[in-house]
């Protein structure tokens, strides 16, 4: 069985090596001699280690991938192998895993709704709208073109002013992302809001997507317009829909492929 490997890249005066995750764990004494170890290089090793291939950490994961020791750890910081964080955000969730472990996790685990299909049609309602804090309010997933996507809605403060913001993560990487698109919409009383975008991966953390306000941003003097009644309760339904983007074959022009 394969396993992860550290070269040993100090030394104490004595001669005693140790790596150097290993060096900051024994707060700088040599656990031989109890020497303070400095900042002696083992260069002999640090030869040696140029001289290694190994296989990425993640090749249990599936990364068929061997380098020489010091790209070895360049890679595996962004391997697409890598376990990905479990993207909730209700709450600071340490699980990691492959998609399919994280979407079972998303459902048994944190008791997320899960849709078939790419489009959604959801209505979110709040007794008291001025009451705004920085939690998330509902995480949805929906399994289309044999993927998995996370709608997220929220409310949060920006600045002094509450919002209301929704948006799309796909469970997979950057490049795949790019492959779909999706559209959000609210509105009432004759006006409606429209967003158009690409989902983000969730590579990038849920509050990396939020504050960069990637996705569809709802006032809250304009989500209790759309709200109607008397603007004291919060009424919104938001609707929308995923699609893949297809090239044509005899015009190279990218197409929607609409699910069904």
């Amino acid at each position: 069985m394969r396993s992860s490997l550290s070269i040993p890249e100090a030394e104490c005066h004595n001669g005693h090596t140790l790596c150097s995750t290993c060096k900051t764990r024994v707060q700088n004494r040599c656990p031989t001699c109890r020497q303070e170890l400095g900042d002696i290089r083992c260069l002999a090793l640090e030869k040696v280690a140029e001289s290694l291939e190994l296989p990425c950490k993640y090749y249990n994961l599936g990364c068929p991938e061997i380098f020489p020791y010091y790209s070895k750890l360049k890679h595996e910081a962004i391997c697409n192998f890598r376990p990905y964080n479990c993207p909730y955000a209700g709450s600071e969730c340490s699980v990691v895993g492959d998609i399919p472990f994280l979407v079972a996790h998303l459902r048994d685990d944190h008791k997320v709704d899960m849709h078939i299909g790419c489009t959604f049609n959801h209505r979110y309602v709040k007794s008291n709208p001025r009451e705004v804090e920085n939690a998330t309010w509902m995480l949805t997933v929906f399994h289309c073109f044999g993927q998995y996507f996370c709608l997220h809605f929220e409310a949060f403060q920006l600045g002094m002013a509450p919002v209301y913001m929704a948006f799309l993560r796909f469970m997979g990487d950057e490049a795949e992302a790019r492959n779909y698109s999706y559209s959000l919409e609210v509105g009432g009383n004759g006006r409606k809001l429209i967003w158009e975008g690409t989902p983000r991966s969730v590579r990038d953390s849920h509050r990396k997507v939020r504050d960069s306000h990637d996705g569809l941003i709802i006032q809250r003097n304009m989500a209790l317009f759309f709200s109607g009644g008397d603007r004291k309760e919060l009424k919104l339904r938001v609707t929308g829909r995923i699609w893949k983007e297809q090239q044509s074959p005899e015009t190279g022009v990218c197409i929607p492929n609409l699910c069904s």
